[in-house]
């Protein structure tokens, strides 16, 4: 995927995400490390300003999920009571996620939203929605814009098949 497509992906998401939520005051809550370019162009685009609180959930050994999610940086008490977007870079199975959620519920939250750059449909194996995607891929494992093959990749501003 080139970086042009990537751009008009995430012009879009920010759009839709600008419409529901644009009024709410929302706190985005992107996962570290692979969202943050994804999170830095999705801010710039958005049309409105909104707080920013990032959190750190991994799962992944190299081209695999160990299935065991660590929680490194968790949710910010400012979610209580909040509008929160959680914000990944990538959804495969939803493991990550549904833990990350279950976390987040605990500090009841006004409401939850995720937003990813990439979705898997083939690989999620969970029952959540996923409210804002910019693009869905088949089950190949990918590098650049943020996501990283054991830490490398992640600075090419395209998105290529290992």
């Amino acid at each position: 995927m080139t970086h042009a497509e990537i751009e008009k992906e995430v012009v879009r998401v920010a759009q839709e995400i600008t419409r529901d939520l644009g009024d709410k005051k929302p706190l985005f809550c992107p996962t570290l490390t692979g969202s943050f370019m994804f999170m830095t162009d999705l801010a710039r685009a958005l049309g409105f300003d909104a707080d920013i609180s990032f959190v750190k959930y991994t799962s992944y050994q190299g081209m695999h999920s160990s299935g065991v999610v660590k929680r490194e940086l968790p949710f910010p008490e400012k979610c209580r009571g909040r509008h929160v977007v959680i914000v990944e870079d990538i959804i495969d199975t939803g493991c990550t996620m549904e833990a990350m959620l279950g976390e987040l519920e605990k500090m009841e939250p006004a409401s939850v939203h995720i937003a990813t750059f990439l979705f898997k449909p083939g690989s999620f194996k969970k029952n959540f929605k996923i409210d804002y995607i910019g693009r869905s891929i088949p089950d190949d494992f990918i590098v650049g814009y943020g996501m990283d093959y054991d830490d490398y990749g992640r600075f090419y501003k395209d998105i290529y098949v290992v």
